[in-house]
């Protein structure tokens, strides 16, 4: 408990805002699955492990230019169109304070304020526009006009992790290995460990979350390798 002389901390919340974890967890989990699952494809197929790291390495470069541009546009967007509002927002309050006065008004008082103090604390943000654009925009829209994520540290963040995780199921060619059943292993290891990195950030069991990754991706992969077996075998 803290008293008035205490300093806030304001800094013991994670970042919630969606500028890297996001895109990063996402880049790492879409890198391991599709790769580990592509390798699995062609490997069930029956071509040399050479076609496989081929085949693998495409798929790394591919998705990784795809995960980082599609990471750009969608932010980017995402904060274009909260601005676009913003501005709507900011002449509705020029032409109208009074009435979006009322309208904050009556979003605290569904919350449980009583009216009086709502409309107070209402009449008062009408003094300072900046700040109550900043309100209005917050309780109506759900969303920080102040704190937008960056789109290059999406991209950035997309980009490097895809391709961290699509290289992991390739690592054992790479060291001379041709076994498919070994990558796919360490594909494994790699979902599950992911998994329980994020754990860190969103507070479950590391196990929980490792195994919920592991179990994904084996589907994915059990999906693709069986595809793979069937085209390899009709093909031959």
């Amino acid at each position: 408990m803290t008293d008035a002389s205490t300093p806030v901390d304001k800094n013991h919340h994670a970042d919630v805002s969606g500028g890297w974890l996001r895109p990063a967890v996402f880049g790492a989990m879409d890198g391991l699955v599709t790769n580990i699952a592509l390798i699995a494809g062609v490997g069930g197929g029956g071509v040399a492990p050479r076609s496989i790291v081929l085949t693998g390495f495409a798929g790394l470069v591919a998705g990784a230019i795809s995960m980082g541009l599609g990471e750009y546009t969608s932010v980017q967007s995402q904060n274009e169109q909260v601005e676009a509002e913003v501005v709507k927002e900011r002449r509705e309050l020029e032409r109208n304070p009074a009435g979006e006065a009322r309208e904050l008004a009556d979003i605290w008082v569904e919350r449980g304020l009583s009216r009086e103090l709502a409309e107070q604390v209402a009449e008062a943000l009408r003094r300072n526009p900046e700040e109550a654009l900043r309100v209005h925009v917050r309780e109506e829209l759900g969303v920080d006009a102040d704190d937008r994520p960056s789109p290059w540290t999406a991209a950035f963040s997309s980009f490097v992790c895809f391709s961290t995780g699509a290289l992991i199921p390739l690592i054992t060619y790479l060291l001379g290995f041709d076994s498919l059943w070994l990558a796919l292993a360490v594909g494994g290891l790699g979902l599950f460990v992911a998994g329980a990195v994020v754990a860190r950030f969103t507070n479950r069991r590391w196990w929980v979350s490792g195994s919920r990754q592991l179990l994904l991706g084996a589907l994915a992969t059990g999906a693709t390798y069986l595809v793979g077996r069937l085209i390899g075998v009709g093909v031959a």
